[in-house]
C-alpha cells in the first residue's frame, strides 16, 4: 500500500495560511473550554474542600448566628429565674375597658379559669420577641373587641412595668399558626375565641396586636 505523503513545496501558500488559521483557533477553543471547567473546582476549594457540602456549609453559618443572637439575649435578661406553670406572674391592666386582670403562666384550662394565660413557648412581658396572652372571650377578654388602635396595655411583672400601644386587631381560624410566630421586636398578642357571642367551640380567634412603648 502506497503511503500519502503531504509535499509541503508544492502547497500554494494560501493552503498553509488556511491550515495554520484552522490549528489556532482548534487552540483557542481548547484554551476557553479549560478555563470555563477550572472554576467550578477551584469554588469547591474556596468553601473547604470537596468534602464540603452546603448542609455542613449552612450548619457553620447557623452557628454563628446562634451564637450572636446568644449573646445578644444574656445582655437583656430581664427574668432571672421562669415561671412554672401555673405561677402568678402579674397583671394585665386596660385603661380603656377599666380592668385590672391577674396573668398566670400556662395556657390549660385551669389558668384560664382564674384570669389570663401566658403561653409557655413565648416570651415574657417585657422581652425582645412575641409576648402571646389568652384568656376566655366570656370572662376575662369578653370586651376584646372594644378595644381601638392606639388604646394602652400595661403589664406588670416582677420585671417591671411595660406598657404597649395597640396597632392591630385581626380574625384568624383557630388553626392559623401566625399568632404565635417569633418577632424581631417587643410585641404583646392576645388572643381569644370568636366569634364573641358563639354557642359551643367557636371557630376563629380574634387578635390583639400591640407593640412594646415604654418599659419602667
Amino acid at each position: 500500500m502506497n503511503s500519502v505523503k503531504i509535499s509541503w513545496h508544492k502547497c500554494s501558500p494560501l493552503k498553509i495560511l488556511s491550515l495554520g488559521i484552522m490549528i489556532l483557533g482548534i487552540g483557542c477553543l481548547s484554551w476557553a473550554l479549560f478555563n470555563l471547567w477550572m472554576p467550578s473546582d477551584y469554588f469547591v476549594d474556596a468553601i473547604g474542600g470537596s468534602n464540603t457540602t452546603p448542609t455542613s456549609l449552612d450548619a457553620e453559618l447557623n452557628k454563628l448566628s446562634i451564637d450572636g443572637v446568644a449573646k445578644k439575649e444574656v445582655d437583656k435578661i430581664l427574668y432571672s429565674v421562669y415561671p412554672a406553670e401555673g405561677d402568678n406572674i402579674g397583671s394585665l391592666t386596660i385603661p380603656a375597658l377599666n380592668r385590672k386582670l391577674t396573668i398566670y403562666e400556662g395556657t390549660e384550662n385551669k389558668e384560664l379559669k382564674k384570669g389570663v394565660g401566658h403561653f409557655i413557648k413565648s416570651v415574657l412581658p417585657g422581652e425582645n420577641d412575641n409576648c402571646v396572652l389568652s384568656g376566655h372571650r366570656d370572662t376575662v377578654f369578653r370586651q376584646l373587641g372594644n378595644l381601638k388602635i392606639g388604646d394602652l396595655l400595661i403589664v406588670e411583672t416582677s420585671a417591671g412595668k411595660f406598657t404597649y400601644e395597640i396597632n392591630g386587631t385581626r380574625i384568624v381560624h383557630a388553626d392559623d399558626k401566625t399568632v404565635i410566630v417569633p418577632l424581631d421586636h417587643a410585641v404583646l398578642t392576645m388572643t381569644t375565641c370568636y366569634p364573641f357571642n358563639y354557642i359551643g367551640p367557636a371557630p376563629d380567634r380574634y387578635i390583639v396586636s400591640a407593640n412594646l412603648v415604654k418599659s419602667e
